[in-house]
């Protein structure tokens, strides 16, 4: 950990005075001679993610000035724990007064490396903060974020669908919750046909990891995520290029166990169920092949149009199961589709809702939260597009466009018309990096769709 709480924050702490430009403007008057020169030699004007360090008299670090966005920016600190001089810090009391939580998470983040394969040559500065409900906050949603991010970053060798499974239950023993698994020809005879379809081609099984938390009369909240290990794309392989990447294809499966340990954490008085389809979408003599038909939980006939449009295939299985139950909220993520990216590119996940009034909550609140999505729509007319001659709904579309609404319309399918529902396109994946954000796996969303679920069960 890179953030201590502590009670009592001792002097020798190199303190850290946060600004944004107007709180520096303000600040710079009273600041000592010396110290407004040194700042304008070294060009520091309170821009976020900018710092200057001030030396003391006796030419040894004595204050660190640190730029920030606004006082409660997720990323407002990000960029200083692995390039201040190690040691501890403290947050001076002059300048804008940082939110904890921000402050905890934002610290935390700023000193994430995946270092599996590849230890660190330095460790990160540690930030003191005095302990409180904000900053323990700050430092659970950074265990869920660093968590997600760190099954994405994990090669398909070391996390496959038994690996996947384990993280799955080591959760549920951190909660006190349930833990089950179905795995290989066992599927058939629980019927879960789609998924043992297109996980069967693996020597590593396919299997639907289930857990289970909360008080059964609580409100009942699915989380469903996908969980393709690695994907070939199957015998409709993807190129080199294309393949290069596709350890991360178990994002969504990643970022719902995310967000269900953040609810568990959290103790939200829900009956949670999370769902994970867990395979590898691999290549043998027993693939499932473009044109098959493929009969499924809900007892709807998939005809396959692409092998590499897998992930449907598996969810459409784990959302029927789910909405067996009647849950409140059905909530699935998924590194669903190219479409999406091409629409929203990397840092937008694409949101699809039952209802409008849900969605526009959902963009306002993750703007506010920097943790964004944008509301893409359930198109019905389009749905001609994914219906099949021969079956009873095609998993790909007739043609390529508004592919990412066809593959939620896919989905849809499977739902009961009345089951409130929302679907997560996410990238879970930074492709260039920021403070905080590296280039690899990331948590999308999860701190959105958590303030959104506080605020659906908790306030009256």
């Amino acid at each position: 950990m890179t953030v201590k709480l502590k009670k009592s924050l001792p002097a020798k702490a190199t303190p850290i005075t946060v600004v944004d430009r107007a709180a520096f403007q303000a600040l710079a008057p009273g600041l000592p001679a010396a110290t407004r020169a040194w700042l304008a030699t070294v060009g520091f004007v309170g821009a976020a993610d900018s710092h200057a360090l001030v030396p003391d008299a006796d030419g040894s670090l004595g204050q660190v000035f640190a730029g920030v966005a606004h006082s409660a920016h997720p990323f407002a600190l990000s960029s200083l724990p692995l390039v201040l001089p190690a040691g501890e810090y403290r947050l001076d009391d002059a300048g804008l007064a940082l939110h904890p939580e921000a402050a905890a998470m934002s610290w935390e983040l700023g000193g994430y490396r995946f270092d599996l394969y590849k230890p660190s040559k330095r460790e990160p500065a540690t930030l003191l903060l005095k302990p409180g409900a904000d900053a323990e906050r700050g430092v659970a949603l950074v265990a869920a974020i660093v968590a997600t991010r760190d099954l994405v970053n994990t090669p398909a060798e070391h996390m496959g669908p038994a690996e996947l499974a384990g993280a799955a239950k080591l959760l549920a023993r951190q909660h006190g919750a349930t833990f089950g698994e179905i795995v290989g020809d066992a599927l058939l005879k629980k019927n879960f046909p789609s998924i043992h379809a297109v996980g069967r081609a693996s020597d590593r099984s396919p299997r639907l990891i289930e857990v289970t938390w909360g008080n059964p009369k609580h409100p009942k909240l699915a989380l469903v995520g996908k969980g393709v290990c690695f994907d070939t794309g199957g015998l409709n392989i993807k190129p080199g290029e294309g393949m290069r990447q596709m350890k991360k294809d178990m994002g969504g499966a990643a970022n719902a166990l995310g967000l269900a340990g953040l609810i568990m954490a959290c103790k939200l008085p829900v009956r949670l169920q999370l769902l994970i389809p867990a395979v590898e979408n691999s290549i043998s003599g027993n693939a499932y092949r473009p044109g098959d038909v493929i009969k499924t939980r809900k007892g709807l006939h998939i005809e396959i149009g692409n092998t590499d449009a897998e992930g449907r295939v598996i969810l459409c299985d784990a959302l029927a199961y789910a909405a067996e139950s009647k849950p409140d909220l059905v909530i699935d993520l998924a590194t669903l589709t190219g479409a999406a990216r091409v629409a929203l590119g990397a840092q937008l996940p694409a949101l699809f809702a039952k209802h409008m009034d849900t969605a526009r909550d959902l963009v306002d609140l993750g703007l506010k939260l920097d943790d964004p999505l944008w509301h893409m729509p359930l198109w019905a007319p389009y749905h001609a597009g994914i219906e099949s001659s021969i079956g009873d709904i095609v998993n790909t579309g007739k043609s390529p466009l508004a592919g990412a609404i066809n593959a939620a319309l896919f989905l849809e399918d499977f739902l009961p018309p009345q089951q409130d529902w929302l679907h997560v396109d996410l990238f879970a994946w930074n492709d260039s990096p920021r403070p905080g954000r590296p280039v690899g796996g990331e948590a999308q969303t999860i701190r959105t769709l958590l303030a959104y679920l506080e605020q659906r069960y908790t306030t009256a």
